[in-house]
């Protein structure tokens, strides 16, 4: 994904890709860049996908990604575009906790720094993702339904799409689609599309674990004399049976100061309870946040969010799907694993694919 100007190829495609974010971004901006008429599709109303911000009066929470990597030399690379963009995250403070909420080691870092793009963890795809919108390429709000060939002409196809529970439209003449959407997702729309032969099989096999993901902010911490609560930790992997991970916000460069912690549930107990009221979810992890960090102080706000797609358990084991015969592609994180960076190598490798 390269930041300088390139000059437009003989044959300039023109390309759906759907889902907005860090793989689809990646794979959009890197087909724009080489000169392709590039549409990005996202039902949301905001791009970066798990690479998630929410706004409160308390401050922001990053309650998808908590941070990232840069182990591949290319994402490294464009990275170095970036750099008053993303900052590093001192967590070096990182506990492992047992299912008592006792600290039983201590330090550990890891070997690759935290990275964290601010004001929050959209900054960075909404900064690649700038170029198209500027160039109302971008179609925000709006869910891509079925995949179809263009009736006029055979070799196009023609995206049907819904906005919010509204309008549907067509969108027509894409001589390529390229699917950055979870696996679940992927897998649907092709099988709707009828298109289940080459791509839609291998995506079967994979695996994803859901995440409840619960925010609280106590502006008490701000008082006078009182400078946080509870532990003087940042950031913990835990082993207590319902929370895998917490963070403090206030923490990381550029999220203000007032006290906030993202926490995440265990993959077994999210999939436990999955379909269980946001109510029930927030008041067993408030007790479990409790018990590890010792805080037993009312949060002034409280809120969820339910990751049906979160963390890969079994990847597809390639970077991308991409069919030349169709001209159907499909890309994610779930490609390679779960991290932000495969996310990145996913979009780009099949972006370069394509071209």
């Amino acid at each position: 994904m390269s930041t300088s100007k390139t000059k437009a190829p003989a044959h300039c495609k023109n390309i759906a890709v759907i889902g907005a974010g860090m793989a689809g971004v990646a794979c959009a901006r890197t087909l724009a860049q080489a000169g392709h008429k590039v549409t990005l599709f996202e039902k949301s109303q905001g791009v970066g996908g798990r690479m998630a911000t929410r706004s409160t009066p308390f401050g922001t929470f990053d309650h998808g990604s908590q941070y990232f990597t840069a182990r591949d030399p290319r994402f490294i690379e464009v990275l170095q575009t970036t750099q008053n963009l993303c900052k590093p995250w001192s967590a070096n403070t990182v506990r492992v906790l047992d299912e008592h909420g006792s600290v039983t080691a201590a330090g550990l870092p890891g070997k690759d720094a935290h990275w964290v793009p601010t004001p929050g963890m959209n900054a960075l795809v909404k900064h690649w993702a700038l170029p198209l919108q500027t160039l109302h390429r971008l179609e925000l709000g709006t869910k891509v339904t079925l995949l179809e060939r263009d009736a006029l002409h055979p070799q196009q196809w023609q995206l049907h799409t819904q906005e919010g529970e509204g309008a549907q439209h067509v969108f027509s003449g894409f001589d390529a689609v390229l699917l950055a959407m979870p696996a679940a997702q992927a897998s649907a729309l092709l099988k709707t599309s009828k298109l289940t032969s080459k791509l839609a099989k291998p995506i079967d096999k994979v695996q994803v674990a859901p995440c409840w993901t619960l925010m609280l902010a106590f502006p008490q911490a701000m008082q006078p004399g009182l400078i946080t609560l509870g532990p003087q930790w940042n950031a913990a992997r835990s082993t207590h049976h319902r929370i895998a991970w917490l963070a403090r916000e206030s923490s990381k460069p550029g999220r203000g100061t007032v006290e906030r912690w993202t926490v995440q549930a265990s993959a077994a107990w999210s999939q436990e309870h999955i379909n269980d009221s946001a109510e029930r979810v927030q008041g067993k992890l408030i007790k479990a946040f409790s018990e590890i960090t010792g805080i037993r102080a009312e949060p002034a706000h409280v809120d969820t969010q339910r990751w049906l797609y979160a963390q890969t358990t079994k990847p597809l084991g390639q970077s991308h799907l991409w069919d030349e015969k169709t001209n159907v592609g499909v890309c994610g994180d779930w490609c390679l694993g779960h991290r932000v960076e495969n996310a990145f190598i996913s979009g780009l490798e099949l972006a370069l694919a394509v071209v």
